[in-house]
């Protein structure tokens, strides 16, 4: 079945409100207060929160295809938090280097915005520019550079960016672990890892992280007033920083040896909101 996203007419945001009303259906839930992209090392993040009361195969819901990176789980989770909220948890993130446009890249924040959900947390992992990070370490996005050349937004549509990146999300994550740090988090397309001279640019621009998604799906957020919290967890050091080459591997490795620390991490994040 053809994407609908794809076709030049379509009304994305409608799509949207589509998909949530057969979340809506499908899990018995109507509206979700919280929605969380987990990327690369963050799954287990979903178990920590809550009663889970539906985990639907996303590729059963408009607009979203199964993922085609190895360590996304490739469904929709509706969770009862201890408080009586619902989070939405999105394990099927559209990245960019894909090639199925920006559409499909911000679909899922969008759906989420349309299930009710007013705050986005999008994590990730990532490589690190600044030397202390190696080993695994959480830290929470300030701000981003966007240099994929693309925005989600679409005609004269001038959003403000100022204060993208939540303080007031980032002071509460403080107040669950004072050690986090902070960084602004630079999108490259990808799928390849940059070079040492693309993450020294990054650098001299003012980045500390680089990766391959959450810039564009932290500007559809913003356009759908969601209040937005980012997270990185540092899977390597950036290409020229360490010394050994880069790969994928290391990446699910690391993510994998610190998924308990950073889901525990977040789960108590979470119950500050």
């Amino acid at each position: 079945m053809v994407n609908p996203l794809y076709e030049q007419n379509a009304n994305p945001f409608e799509i949207a409100q589509e998909a949530a009303d057969q979340i809506a259906k499908i899990s018995g839930i109507q509206s979700h207060d919280i929605a969380l992209t987990l990327g690369s090392g963050w799954a287990k993040a979903a178990d920590l929160l809550g009663e889970t009361v539906s985990d639907i195969p996303a590729s059963q819901i408009i607009g979203f295809s199964k993922p085609s990176v190895v360590g996304h789980v490739g469904t929709l989770r509706s969770v009862k938090l201890p408080n009586g909220k619902h989070a939405l948890v999105i394990g099927a993130r559209t990245h960019y280097y894909e090639n199925h446009g920006v559409r499909s890249v911000v679909h899922s924040v969008r759906t989420a915005a349309k299930t009710g959900a007013k705050i986005m947390i999008l994590t990730n992992g990532a490589g690190g520019i600044k030397r202390q990070w190696d080993g695994g370490a959480a830290v929470l996005i300030s701000d981003h550079i966007n240099l994929t050349a693309n925005s989600p937004l679409e005609g004269a549509n001038f959003v403000d960016l100022t204060d993208l990146y939540s303080k007031r999300l980032r002071d509460l994550a403080h107040e669950v672990d004072s050690s986090l740090d902070e960084g602004v988090y630079v999108q490259f397309r990808g799928p390849h890892y940059e070079t040492p001279a693309e993450v020294q640019m990054a650098k001299i621009l003012g980045g500390d992280i680089v990766g391959m998604s959450t810039a564009l799906e932290a500007i559809a957020a913003r356009e759908m007033g969601m209040e937005i919290l980012g997270m990185s967890l540092i899977t390597n050091l950036a290409a020229g920083i360490q010394s050994t080459p880069l790969n994928h591997a290391e990446v699910l490795e690391a993510g994998k040896n610190a998924e308990a620390r950073i889901s525990k991490l977040l789960a108590e994040i979470i119950k500050k909101f």
